[in-house]
This record gives structure tokens, sequence and C-alpha cells, in this order.
């Protein structure tokens, strides 16, 4: 215990004095309180802007009868202007510079035909939404005028449609955006202080500390001493990134807003702690594998090549637990949050919907904790006979001979 205390402890003091450690910890910060700004930047942007985009509408066949010019105190963020011009003039006018954007409404056989024009059509996401519900809404209303219906049965043609979802089962429940942001955080979490093992392992390879570590305490030690050491220092970094995330969005987020868009009462306390001991056990399975991979090469550029299959799996297994959010019942999610490599990302997802039983639970920690040993065992197992392996990157072949060494 005391070897591994000693070399948990000279990795998080190496840790911490990395410059690329201490650069990428003050980038981020800079960029969490920058992301938290972003609709304030927006808003004085917009603020700062006076001009508004020029909108003509051309009702060439008189259609609305000239009821158009109400859209003038509608749309206060366009400055609106009514014409009967052709098409042709309208169109000169957006050419001309003039007015930015035309809408053109005329009567057709078919029926009212709008259309939107502007100069690029690339560079245009089409006619706005809320501006051809309201012409929709007006020309039907118009014509419902000159039917002279009673109060009661115009009220009785515009009833609304309110469109709402409900759960069937009480305790399914949950902020889906929420988590989905959590399950993104976490994976960033386990990955990248999974990675920094490997990176470590042969940074000190190529210094010959290794050396030094080795003639003094066991390769076991080693390996858990820096999985360990390692963790704490991204917990820790981990910790740091939310308590400025957390004051960021308390200063410079609306509280409306942010409630709206994060429903901070479904994660709970019971929540943080399983997604605690999620990221704890995820981090230590993919931390191992980075270690065994770290051993076999003994030079920093290669270092990424050797990662390569560990990266691919953690990533196929991040989006394996992302996607099938989309549908949290479905059997894939449930395949997800039980299979030992995606479970960190899905299963806290899955508790807080309420669609994970405490035997789903406990079987899902337990595939995890047993793939942990094996893999501790593995790695270990081959990390001892290629520590000191200063010699060409080793191929699967080695590998394997290795591991049957005693």
């Amino acid at each position: 215990m005391k070897d591994i205390l000693t070399v948990m402890k000279f990795t998080i003091k190496e840790m911490i004095k990395r410059k690329s450690f201490i650069i990428s910890s003050i980038v981020i910060i800079f960029m969490i309180i920058i992301g938290f700004n972003v609709p304030n930047i927006i808003k004085a942007v917009n603020e700062n802007s006076n001009t508004k985009t020029k909108l003509l509408i051309v009702d060439k066949d008189n259609i609305y009868e000239g009821e158009l010019n109400t859209l003038k105190d509608v749309f206060k963020d366009y400055e609106v202007n009514v014409s009967n011009m052709s098409l042709d003039d309208a169109k000169g006018e957006i050419n001309d510079k003039n007015v930015d954007e035309a809408v053109y409404i005329s009567k057709t056989n078919e029926g009212i035909e709008v259309k939107y024009l502007v100069e690029n059509i690339y560079f245009s996401s089409g006619i706005p939404d809320s501006l051809f519900n309201i012409l929709d809404s007006m020309y039907k209303n118009k014509q419902i005028s000159k039917l002279n219906l009673t109060p009661e049965e115009r009220m009785n043609l515009n009833i609304p449609f309110i469109p709402t979802v409900e759960q069937t089962k009480e305790e399914v429940s949950g902020n889906v955006f929420a988590m989905m942001l959590l399950s993104m955080v976490l994976f960033y979490a386990i990955y990248f202080c999974a990675y920094q093992v490997s990176s470590s392992i042969t940074t000190e390879k190529t210094s010959r500390i290794m050396e030094t570590l080795v003639t003094s305490t066991s390769p076991s030690k080693i390996v858990l001493g820096k999985t360990v050491g390692i963790g704490i220092v991204g917990l820790l970094q981990m910790l740091v990134f939310l308590i400025v995330a957390v004051i960021s969005a308390n200063i410079f987020i609306d509280k409306e807003l942010l409630n709206m868009v994060l429903d901070l009462k479904s994660i709970t306390i019971s929540l943080g702690i399983i997604t605690f001991i999620y990221f704890i056990l995820g981090y230590f399975a993919y931390s191992l594998l980075y270690a065994l991979t770290g051993s076999t090469v003994s030079k920093p550029e290669d270092v990424q090549s050797a990662n390569g299959p560990v990266a691919i799996i953690s990533v196929i297994s991040f989006y394996l637990s992302y996607f099938t959010m989309m549908n949290p019942t479905s059997s894939l999610n449930a395949f997800s949050s039980l299979f030992p490599l995606s479970s960190p990302f899905s299963m806290p997802f899955r508790i807080m919907m309420g669609l994970a039983s405490l035997k789903d639970v406990l079987l899902s920690i337990g595939i995890l904790l047993i793939t942990i040993i094996l893999i501790a065992k593995i790695a270990i197992r081959i990390y001892s006979n290629a520590i000191l392996n200063y010699g060409t990157k080793l191929s699967l072949k080695d590998l394997i001979s290795m591991y049957k060494e005693k």
C-alpha cells in the first residue's frame, strides 16, 4: 500500500506540473465562461445593431384587402413594407438592395401561392413558419368573416388543437437533454483522464524514470498507483470545471431560461452518487486499457497510433449509449446499460428516467467490475513484461506471447 501511495503522489505531482495540463485547464475554463456568455453576447450584438431586415410583402391581387399593414406591428424585428407591385418589380427591389427579402402573394387556380424571394437561395432557410402561419390564419379568418356566421359558430371553427405528451408510468421522468449533456461530460472525463495514463507511462519510459520505479516497486503497484493518481487529478480537474460552470450559469444565464433548458429537479443526490460510481468504474476500465497500450510503445509520437483501437472502442461505446437515449425503452438502450464499456455513459440515464431496477443496476455494476478485474489482470501481466521495452512498437503476437510468460 505504501508503494502505491508513493507512485500515486509522484504521478499527481508530475501531472499538475505539466504545461499541457495547466494550459488545457485554463483554456477549458475560459471556454466554459465564454459558452455561458453566448446568449449575452448575442443579445449585446443585437442591441448594438439597429439595422432591421427589410421585408417587402406584395399582395398582387389584393387578397387581404389592405389588412397586411397590421403585420408592421407584429414583426418588430422586420421593417415591413406592403405593396401590390409586379413580381419582376419585387425581384428588382431585392437585386437593387432596396429590400432584403420579399413575400409575393397571388391567387392561382390551385389556391393561394406564396413566393419567398431572396437574392441567393443557398443563404436562405426558407419562408419563416411564423409569417406563413399568420398569413394562412389571416386569410382563413377573412373568408370566415364573409359567411355571416354567429360568434359561437366562428369560435367553433377556430378551436385550437393543443398537442401534449403524457407518460403512462409515473416513475418514468427526467430531463433527456440534461442527461445527454451529463453523458458527454462523463465521456470527456473518463476518456481524457484515462488517455493520460498511456501518455504518462510512455513519457516516463522515454525519460528512463520507469527504470527507477521498477527497481523500487512491483509493476502491478505502478499500474495501480499511476491509475489512481491520474484519476484523482482528473476528478479534481472535472470538479473545478463543474464549479466554474455552476457559477457561470448562475451569473450569466437567466434563471427562467436555465430552468427551461435544464430540469435540475431530475438531478437528485442519489443520481449524483450513482453517476460518480460509474465515473470511477468507467475510468478504471479505460485507464487500464490505456496503461496496456502505453507500455507497448517507447516513443511519445507512437502513443496516438497505439491508442487507436481503444479510442475507437470508447467512441463506439459512447455513441451506442448516446443515440439509444433517443429511444430509452428500446432493447438496444438496455443492452448499452449492461455492456461494460458503454454502461458508464448509459446506466445513469436509465436510472434518471426510472427505467432501471435495482437488479439492473447491480447486474450492470457486477459486469463492469468483472470486466475491470479481467482487464487489470491482462494489463498488469503484459505491462510487467513490456514496460522496459525500448524497441519498436509491439505487435499483437508479441503481446499474446508476453501475456503467456510468467
